[in-house]
Order: structure tokens, then sequence, then C-alpha cells
């Protein structure tokens, strides 16, 4: 009994025993459970503590801004470009409304038959074509760019569902191909392109100073912050010293010879001789800039600054300047012409040798009168080729002329060392070949003698000026740059004016007005060297009046076909007429009696 007892209490400690143990099995993973639990929750804390200093520290300027860009808008109003006017504010160039339509067939309410019937009678767009565009898609259909704004008030009556008109600023140019070269043009994007629409862009912008504005959560804007003033411009415009006037009998003077003589192209100017501004420059063909986008790329590029020619002959007189200021000659020396001569080798003769032979001794007025060649390398070679050379530097070959006008092109003339070993080189720049220049730049250079010796820089912008054309901003030129002495400078223009009272410049003769002048005929270089058979440019250059100069007119012809096709005959008719047109618009008085020229009698000791 004692024994059953026993074995009954030793079953029951080993069942607690075992339940125990069961337990201690079972606490053992819930342990581990709540320290996997709470292992999570720590390391979820420390990455949202990380997450939050990376936000709230490391990334805070970022969001901010992101915050504020979303919140905020900057508003820049579209405020149109200042207008561009000539000296006598005739508008050149300015802003006009215009209007973009779209349609978005899709909101039309009624058919389209009718809707693009309507729309005929008011674009002057045939109705199918109208059709057609509808059909494209059905919605934002550009249907029609830069519609005027009466045409816009007509289809805004029509209250049509679907059409939407879209304000925006377009360049008008009013004088159309008047004065293309000069004021250049915008594209579609409302950038300029060439002229001053190019260069001078930063004072045809108007500064207009951004402003933050809140929107909503929607997007829209809410102008809490809106300035005064905020959409105000000023009236200022770009005035240039282009004279409306004188540039249009520039064309009407250049356009018949061009057609008359078969030529390539022409180009006139008119300087002030006394400040450098350009009063015309005119070329052509040109272009209509409203149109820009039907004409000839080669129409925008202004060829006046940046396509180089050979002068010939018009650059003549400043080689006898240079000859003189020099001491090489005296105004009354005597050069043997002997008609035609050869220079290492190298035949030079006069373009008239065949019938006028050697014209012996000859005065420095009759050589220019005369258009001498040979008496032109004659004169040069008084002087050392270094000593030449250097003054062609000085009077600006191979540099630009500083011009206001943009894409100028630089002049080209052979290095020192090899202009100097060479006399063949020396001896064609005597008669203005070998060298090349812009027609812009004989124009500056004869500029030189005009006013007095001295190298003005040519522009055509005057300034800013307001509505009652009073200055805001001067364009200040720089300073003109001493070359010659006024005696030197008198002297050449007094032979000057004995080439047109008696010499090759006949044609530009004014009655009562002293004109000095000088004509080129020359050879048209070859973009690979040498020369274009058969091809010339004929020049005329002129200063007037002689007695107190006040212009430097100069026309450039391009390959002008003919016999008779020669810088007298077809380029000193059109300076002749811009010369009138001067005249007319300045008031110039007629100039008085000329004195009689001492250089024009032969000197009894001739120079071999």
């Amino acid at each position: 009994m004692i024994e059953k007892l026993r074995d009954r209490l030793l079953q029951a400690v080993s069942q607690t025993q075992l339940i125990e143990r069961f337990r201690t099995a079972q606490a053992k993973p819930s342990v581990r459970r709540l320290f996997l639990v709470w292992a999570i929750l720590v390391g979820a804390t420390g990455l949202l503590s990380l997450n939050l200093v990376r936000l709230q520290v490391y990334q805070s300027p970022k969001l901010l801004k992101e915050a504020r860009a979303q919140q905020t808008t900057f508003l820049r109003p579209f405020i149109p470009r200042r207008p561009i006017t000539d000296r006598n504010g005739n508008v050149l160039a300015i802003d006009r409304p215009v209007y973009t339509l779209y349609a978005h067939p899709i909101a039309f309410q009624e058919p389209k038959t009718e809707i693009a019937t309507k729309l005929s009678a008011i674009l002057g767009i045939p109705a199918g074509d109208l059709l057609q565009r509808f059909s494209a898609g059905e919605s934002g259909i550009r249907v029609e760019y830069a519609v005027p704004e009466s045409a816009a008030d007509r289809i805004q009556s029509l209250q049509i569902d679907g059409l939407e008109l879209a304000q925006q600023q377009q360049r008008l140019y009013p004088q159309q191909t008047l004065a293309a070269d000069v004021v250049g043009y915008l594209d579609l994007d409302r950038i300029g392109q060439a002229g001053v629409e190019y260069s001078h862009k930063n004072l045809l912008e108007r500064s207009v100073k951004s402003v933050r504005l809140s929107r909503t959560g929607s997007g829209v804007m809410m102008p809490d912050r809106l300035p005064g003033g905020f959409l105000q411009m000023d009236n200022l415009h770009l005035q240039l010293s282009i004279d409306s006037r004188v540039q249009r009998a520039a064309i009407a003077a250049l356009q018949p010879q061009l057609k008359k003589f078969n030529a390539k192209r022409g180009v006139v100017i008119a300087m002030d001789a006394k400040t450098g501004e350009i009063r015309t420059l005119a070329s052509a063909p040109s272009y209509d800039p409203n149109e820009f986008y039907k004409a000839n790329i080669e129409q925008f590029k202004n060829w006046a600054l940046t396509d180089l020619y050979e002068p010939g002959s018009t650059f003549k007189p400043l080689n006898v300047a240079i000859a003189l200021e020099a001491g090489a000659i005296k105004p009354d020396q005597v050069i043997n012409d002997e008609g035609a001569i050869q220079v290492d080798g190298w035949p030079i003769q006069n373009f008239d040798f065949s019938s006028a032979g050697a014209r012996g001794p000859s005065t420095i007025t009759q050589i220019m009168e005369h258009s001498s060649n040979v008496g032109m390398v004659r004169i040069v070679q008084q002087m050392s080729r270094s000593t030449y050379y250097s003054w062609l530097q000085k009077i600006g070959l191979g540099q630009p002329t500083g011009s206001d006008l943009p894409f100028e092109g630089t002049g080209q003339i052979k290095d020192k060392k090899a202009f100097t070993e060479s006399a063949i080189d020396a001896a064609t720049s005597s008669f203005g070949q070998g060298f090349s220049i812009t027609a812009l730049q004989l124009v500056q250079l004869h500029g030189i003698l005009a006013s007095g010796g001295k190298l003005l820089t040519p522009h055509v912008v005057q300034g800013l000026f307001d509505e009652k054309g009073q200055p805001y901003w001067n364009a200040n030129a720089p300073q003109p740059k001493p070359v010659f002495s006024p005696q030197t400078a008198q002297t050449v223009l007094k032979m000057m004016e004995s080439v047109v009272q008696d010499g090759t410049g006949k044609a530009a003769q004014i009655p009562n007005y002293r004109i000095g002048g000088k004509t080129g005929t020359a050879q048209k270089a070859g973009e690979t060297g040498g020369y274009i058979e058969g091809a010339k440019i004929t020049s005329f250059v002129s200063i007037f009046p002689i007695d107190a100069p006040q212009y430097v007119v100069a026309a450039v012809i391009d390959e002008p076909k003919g016999a008779d096709a020669f810088g007298s005959t077809v380029a000193a008719p059109i300076v002749k007429a811009v010369m009138e047109a001067l005249i007319v618009a300045d008031k110039i008085p007629p100039s008085v009696p000329a004195a009689p020229n001492p250089a024009a009698s032969p000197s009894p000791s001739p120079t071999p």
C-alpha cells in the first residue's frame, strides 16, 4: 500500500516536472518574439529619426525652395520692344498687337462649314483650306498667325465657341525694304538676327523686373503683391542717323543703274564728314523685313560691311596723301608717266594706254585726273616699302572700322615681311589692288581727307530719345584719330576736285557746288586667289562741298556688264543723285568760287 502511494507520488512529481519543462519551453519563443518586436520598433524609430534629420537638416533648403516654387510664381509682363526711328522721327520699326487664332473643334457648336465660311470672309483664306486645318485635330489647332487687331475684333464679335485669340506683339517695319540693311529684322521668336535689331538688342528691349506672386493650391495666381506701375513702360525710342529721304533717293538712283548694267548688286553710303554719322546706307537687291522668310539668305548680309573687295583707283587719293605726309613728294612735283612699265618682271600699264600712250611729265593732279596707274607706281616708289607699309597700317588697313553695325569684316593685307620683300606688292597697292577693304571702310578712309586728316568711326545709332525728341542717352563714338595734317588733306581735296572738273569724275558735277571725287574700276578677286575673268567692281567716291566738306558719298557696284561699265559711267551718277538729295535735305548753300589750283601746272624740274 505504501509502495503504491509512493509510486503515485513519484508519478505526480514527474508530471509536474514535465509541465514545468513544457511551460519553460513555451516561454522561450515568446521572449524571442518580444525581443524581435522590440528590435524592430527600435530600428524603425532610428530610421525615422535619421530621416527626420535628413529632411530637417540636410534637405531643408532644397525642400523649402521646392515648396516656395509650388506656392509662388514669377511674372514678367510682356512689354513691347522699343521703336526705331530715323533722325527725323520717322518710324522704321515698331511693335503692334496681333493675334494668333486657335481652333478647338471639339467645342464647336456650329457646323465646321459655317465657321469656315465666316472666317474666310475675315481672314481671306479659302474656306476649303480652313476646313482642312479644322481636321488636323480636336483641339489646339493654329489656324492663322499674326491676325491684325481689326480682324481679331471681327472674329471676336462672331462669338463662336471653340475659337481662341491669343494676343502677342509683332514687329512691324513700315518702310519695308527702305532701311533693311541698317535696321535688320526679328525672327518669329522675336530675336534680332541682323542690323541694329541684333547689335543693340539691350537698348531695344525694355528692362522690366519680374514680380513674385502667390498661387492657390490649384495654381491660380493671387495678385496680392503686384506693385503699382508694374505694367507701365517708358516712351523711349532708338534714334538712328539715317535720313529716310536721302535713303529713298539713294535706292531710286541705285536700282536703275543695276538694271541698266545688269550688275550683281550695289551699295551706296553717305557719311557725315564731321561726326562719322551714316546718313544713308542702301544696297540692292534687298529684302522686306516684314517677310524675311521669303528672302534669299544672302540678302540678310549687309555686304557693305561684310564683303571685301579691292578698291582700285578710289584708293589713289589716300596714296597721294601718304606720300605727301611722308615727305616723299611735293604738291607741285612732276612725275614721268611712261604709260606702261614692268616691276619685278610684271607688266603694269594705264587703263587707257592703248589709246593715250605715254603722257610723259605729269603733275600729281594730272595723274589723279587721268587715273594713271604708272604715275601712282612712281609716286609710291619715292618711299621705302617699309615706310609705305607702316602708313597703310596707320590709316587702318587690315582693321575693322569699329562701326556699331554687326558682323563687320576685316580688310586684308599681306604681312609686313611678305609685302616689303617684293616690289610688285607696293606697286599694285599704289593703284588699289593686292589688298582688300569693305565699302564702308572706303568711306571711312576718304573721311580722313574730308575731316581735315582725322580717322572717324562710322556709326548709325544716335541714342535713346523720348516722345518729345529729347535725348535720354547719347551714343558716343570714339574720339577721331589724327592721321594726316590738315594741309595734306586740303591739298589732296583740291586734286580730287580737279578729277570732277576735268578728269574721269565729270558725271558727278553739280552746278554751283565744288565737288571732289575719284573713280575706280578694279578687277574682281576670286575667293581662292587670282582674278575672275571679265568680272570687275566699279566705284566712285566723292567729298563735298570741297571748300567746307560735309559729306563723303560712295557707290560700289559689283560685276556690272558692258564695255562702257566704269566707275565714271556706273557709280558716279548714283553718287550725284545722293549728293543732290543731301543738298535739299540739309539746305546746303552753293559753294564759293574755286581758287586757282597751283598744283595743276607742271613744275619746271621733272622727277623721274
